[in-house]
């Protein structure tokens, strides 16, 4: 039975959620360019919230000024982004078919196709980006230009940043003349798990462990009425490395690859977690070196930390593996323990066939294995699940016996990743319209689309074809006169 105190709580978020459903409507319909200068307006808001937004950022997740000062830039030039897709309209992709009664498969009505958005969306924040992933962060954005209401579960890593920040995107949004219930924040896992249950959310997105991200995508799909669920959950993000590559750039690459593990803790979901360099190479002793040479970090949680040390202890536990660095852990003030990196040595690269390795593990780790054959190299990158990048090292300019070996690699990698990396690293995430940050399972759940840039907002748009429809009773997206001036396709036709 339920308490009063659950119970209350329950009528808060029911009034949520009514809320929401109660905007839907009103919020699909302000025109693309009201849209955009709503988003703008919530760009500029927290610009200006920024002095005092990042402070509290810093104290409860640990991360440097600096990288959260960048990330409320990376947050508003996210939602700008989506501002100027809104007024350039072409995200619609309308398309007109005009009757045609000599068409070949006899006669065709009038089509007239169009996005209309899908309704209220759940936003699940991330642990790791308190700006970026959170609140305010490309999930929000791309659901609000949509024209989907946003009800946002807060991450229990940094709730105070979490509540100010949705302070700031509501009175923005206000003040831009949205109408109320077009924002929320929520708390708590049970809230999380009963508003994904509600029929008025129609789409979710998240951004999480496998075992948290899956849990919920099998609650979205079990619902009477199945939603479409937008789960960014694991990654291992594997790196090739030629034996061209190792001997005209391999100083360049352990350097590059120690700092891209170690980098903000090894708490990216793009961090490479395993490379494959081939037998007999000097890398792994090299980064050993300079692996040894990084400072402790602190991680996000308590919580993360735990499991990261837990992930450790179950890796040096198997068979054939040599820990080559183990970073010592050391307490902080705050009371979540820092780690120095770590690395592990497979041995041969079949080793990690029996997939005990290959396994996402969210902090400062990787995993190095050799290969001796080309074939051996292929047989293991078949074995690695989806993920969100995959990295191949060359020499820089690729020969003709290079090439000819790497051809059926990128082939492999492309298959199991959605964005693969040459020479470059890649735990840097451009926002740009060309970005794909997703990849197949359990990297995503949906491999066909992407949580970051301005393809995101194809997630919360549904595609509605109107067919012989009178003028007057057409959206303004299609009616003959073009009211909101946006590009269509076809018009001239039939």
């Amino acid at each position: 039975m339920d308490t009063p105190v659950r119970g209350a709580v329950e009528q808060d978020l029911d009034r949520t959620l009514a809320a929401a459903a109660a905007a839907a409507s009103a919020w699909a319909r302000r025109t693309p360019a009201e849209r955009a200068d709503a988003l703008t307006a919530v760009a500029d808001a927290l610009d200006a919230a920024a002095g005092s937004l990042v402070p509290v950022a810093v104290a409860e997740s640990g991360l440097p000024e600096g990288r959260l000062t960048g990330e409320v830039t990376r947050t508003t030039v996210q939602l700008r982004m989506f501002a100027d897709l809104l007024r350039d309209g072409s995200y619609l992709r309308i398309r007109f078919d005009h009757e045609d009664p000599d068409f070949a498969l006899g006669h065709r009505p009038d089509l007239r196709r169009v996005l209309l958005p899908i309704g209220p969306v759940l936003v699940f924040a991330a642990s790791n980006f308190p700006f970026a992933f959170s609140v305010a962060g490309g999930d929000t954005a791309s659901a609000l230009a949509a024209g989907c209401p946003v009800v946002l579960k807060a991450h229990p890593g940094h709730p105070e940043t979490s509540l100010r920040t949705a302070e700031v995107v509501r009175d923005a949004l206000r003040s831009a003349g949205a109408p109320d219930g077009t924002f929320a924040l929520i708390t708590g896992i049970e809230d999380g798990r009963h508003a994904l249950e509600d029929p008025r959310i129609k789409a979710a997105a998240f951004t999480g462990s496998v075992a948290g991200g899956r849990a919920l995508f099998d609650v979205a799909a079990a619902r009477p009425n199945p939603i479409p669920f937008f789960g960014e959950l694991g990654s291992i993000n594997p790196v090739v490395v030629t034996e061209e590559a190792e001997r005209e750039r391999g100083a360049d690459i352990a350097r590059g690859f120690t700092s891209s593990f170690t980098l903000g803790a090894g708490q990216f979901c793009t961090k490479p977690g395993i490379l494959l360099v081939p037998a007999g190479s000097g890398l792994p002793a090299r980064i050993a070196e300079l692996a040894a040479e990084v400072p402790a970090a602190r991680m996000l949680t308590t919580k993360i930390a735990d499991g990261y040390r837990a992930r450790l202890d179950e890796v040096a536990a198997l068979d054939g593996v040599e820990v080559l660095v183990r970073g010592a852990e050391q307490r902080t003030e705050s009371g979540v323990p820092a780690f120095a990196p770590a690395l592990v040595h497979a041995g041969s690269a079949s080793t990690l066939l029996d997939g005990a390795l290959l396994e996402e593990t969210f902090g400062p780790t990787a995993v190095i294995a050799e290969y001796a054959s080309d074939e051996e190299l292929r047989q293991v990158l078949a074995a690695i699940d989806g993920s969100l990048t995959a990295t191949v090292q060359t020499s820089g300019d690729p020969g003709p016996a290079e090439r000819d070996r790497l051809l059926p690699i990128v082939e492999l990698v492309a298959d199991r990743a959605g964005r693969v990396v040459f020479d470059q690293w890649p735990t840097g995430v451009a926002v740009t319209a060309a970005q794909q940050h997703g990849g197949p399972y359990p990297a995503t759940t949906a491999p066909s689309h992407t949580s970051v840039g301005t393809a995101a907002i194809d997630r919360f748009l549904r595609p509605v074809t109107f067919q012989n429809a009178p003028d007057s009773l057409l959206p303004p997206l299609l009616q003959a006169a073009n009211p909101l001036g946006v590009p269509r396709s076809g018009e001239g036709a039939g």
